[in-house]
């Protein structure tokens, strides 16, 4: 090694540890207490309104639009309060933090949505088996503006495909992985974000004890699958947005999700073609976990992604 390599390592290793010596004692508690702060809020807005009305019901959707959009408007706010009150100064802008940036952003918004597809390779041959139409027919109620038109004064549509995937990944992704990242690392943050994710889920067992749908064992595991199902996906977004630097590509795939619902594999075992169906059900699930990392590589995106730099500990998961 030359001398310009041991100026270099001892740079390299300087600066390791002056980041490590930045991180201000306590930085785990007042990020863990921010993030539940910000999941209360979160979920409060929702039950801000009294109404006897069911969640699905066009009048408490309008209103949940109302407050969660407010909510999500400010969660930055509390990004910056972190920020201010732990002293950490990132190199990347605040919005760079969220994920909202130009650099990288057309891979962003293809690839975590084809990986996603991937994933659901069985359901999607499922369900062009059984759609009564063609593909040429398909498309021209893609681009009929009639469709998008009806799709649009639909409030459920809206909340499904549009307000929740944006605003569930803003709050619970963009601005809460910032925060953990540099207390856990960006392994154990995308396991420990979801959690709150999941919890924040199990309001919807108060709306279905308050208007009895279903018994209450029935009802509350109803609500551990749901909580389990959404820690996973969870855990599948954070690791998109750490891997991209992007928040567009864990909406676009959540939007996907929440439009396919949970594979229907019941239905797949009595269908005609099970076979078949069954077959690409595996083979997508095996196609996923061979590109998971190679469609998800920071190089796609501008490396290093701006929530990598907050830890001095990157891992395989920021390279």
């Amino acid at each position: 090694m030359n001398d310009d390599d041991d100026l270099m390592a001892s740079f390299h290793s300087g600066q390791l540890h002056a980041n490590e010596a930045s991180v201000p004692d306590g930085l785990c508690w007042v990020s863990i207490v921010s993030c539940l702060l910000l999941a209360c809020s979160y979920v409060g807005s929702l039950y801000v309104w009294k109404s006897d009305l069911p969640r699905d019901h066009p009048a408490v959707i309008k209103r949940r639009f109302t407050s969660v959009l407010i909510v999500s408007a400010l969660s930055p706010v509390f990004v910056w309060a972190w920020k201010d009150f732990t002293g950490i100064q990132p190199g990347p802008s605040l919005l760079a933090l969220m994920g909202i940036r130009l650099e990288g952003l057309i891979p962003a918004i293809i690839l975590p949505l084809l990986l996603t597809m991937v994933l659901f390779l069985g359901p999607l041959i499922q369900l062009a088996m059984d759609y009564p139409w063609g593909f040429i027919d398909g498309m021209k109620v893609v681009v009929d503006p009639c469709f998008w038109s009806l799709c649009l004064s639909d409030m459920r549509w809206l909340r499904n495909q549009v307000v929740a995937p944006l605003t569930e990944e803003l709050v619970f992704r963009a601005c809460m992985l910032p925060m953990l990242v540099p207390c856990a690392g960006p392994s154990t943050a995308i396991f420990t974000c979801p959690l709150f994710f999941g919890v924040a889920h199990f309001h919807h067992v108060i709306e279905l004890l308050r208007f009895r749908q279903g018994t209450v064992s029935g009802i509350f595991l109803s609500a551990v699958f749901q909580f389990s199902y959404t820690a996973v996906f969870g855990a599948y977004t954070a690791f998109i947005f750490i891997r991209t630097g992007h928040l567009v590509g864990p909406v676009l795939c959540h939007s996907f999700c929440n439009y396919m619902g949970f594979p229907a594999l019941s239905t797949a075992l009595d269908h005609p073609h099970r076979l078949t169906i069954l077959s690409f059900y595996v083979l997508g699930v095996v196609l996923f976990f061979l590109l998971i990392f190679p469609m998800t590589d920071p190089l796609f995106y501008g490396f290093p992604t701006p929530v990598c730099t907050l830890t001095s500990t990157p891992g395989s998961i920021c390279s």
